[in-house]
């Protein structure tokens, strides 16, 4: 599949030097997601897996701020007129958003400024490395509108993220953590200048794109699969994971580079 066949109407997608920008860009709204926006998340993490020419992903939002999570208007009003099989179609609807970005195999780096609350925090935290400003506020608040916090996966990932009192402690209050609160517990992997931010995230989105991505791809699988492994299970997973990279020519360059006291030139295969 070809990155042109991919067709959005609700989200901005840009790519270069095999590193696909996505932004959310309504950002009169701060960049709340809709229905359609949600479906287009989804599809876009699912056509990934098929798009070679992409290595990488940053994911962010428009002037200012990531995402304000699901648009109040547009899917909160609505969601109060549905039955129960309406709503459990939503529910498996954006928890298939977090179960695509973790089964794309490119690394997903989230550049977050200003708002990212609800499920924009979702998205953040099933990013694989998230970059942040001090200015910048996460906020898991489901339980300020009388839901449960246990929305998309947040229960099983952020636990994993930042620990598990401070995971209870955000899903229950639905505060909102500050920048320098976001890394220093972990959640976000740097802390940069709003104006640097995106520049900082594509760079590092750029390197893993022009590394050894067949490897990163696999880093990515086992990183997500051992999550239900016991230690002795993990270790033969990666012994197999490991074997297999070995066999690829990025390997065969790698070591050719180092006899030649060069930098080695990955091409992903």
């Amino acid at each position: 599949m070809s990155i042109a066949e991919l067709k959005l109407r609700h989200l901005h997608l840009a790519v270069a030097e095999r590193v696909a920008t996505l932004t959310l860009s309504r950002p009169e709204r701060k960049n709340p997601l809709t229905f359609e926006s949600y479906g287009e998340l989804r599809d876009l993490f699912r056509d990934l897996v098929h798009v070679a020419e992409v290595k990488a992903v940053v994911l962010t939002g428009a002037e200012g701020n990531f995402c304000s999570g699901g648009d109040v208007h547009d899917i909160i009003g609505p969601l109060t007129k549905r039955d129960m099989a309406g709503l459990l179609d939503f529910t498996r609807m954006t928890g298939d958003v977090v179960k695509a970005m973790r089964l794309c195999p490119q690394p997903i780096v989230a550049a977050i400024d200003g708002v990212c609350a609800g499920a924009g925090a979702i998205l953040a935290m099933a990013a694989d490395l998230r970059w942040g400003t001090a200015r910048s506020k996460v906020a898991f608040l489901f339980t300020r509108v009388g839901l449960a916090g246990c929305d998309m996966g947040a229960c099983a990932m952020l636990p994993r993220i930042i620990g598990h009192g401070r995971a209870a402690e955000l899903l229950y209050t639905g505060r909102a953590m500050s920048g320098e609160e976001a890394e220093r517990w972990g959640f976000y992997n740097k802390l940069v200048a709003p104006e640097a931010l995106l520049a900082e995230a594509t760079a590092m989105a750029h390197g893993l794109a022009h590394g050894p991505t067949f490897a990163h791809a696999m880093t990515k699988r086992q990183l997500h699969a051992e999550w239900d492994m016991s230690i002795e299970q993990a270790i033969d997973a990666e012994a197999q994971a490991q074997a297999i990279c070995m066999e690829t020519e990025d390997f065969k360059r790698a070591y050719a580079a180092f006899v030649r006291k060069e930098k080695p030139v990955f091409e992903g295969n």
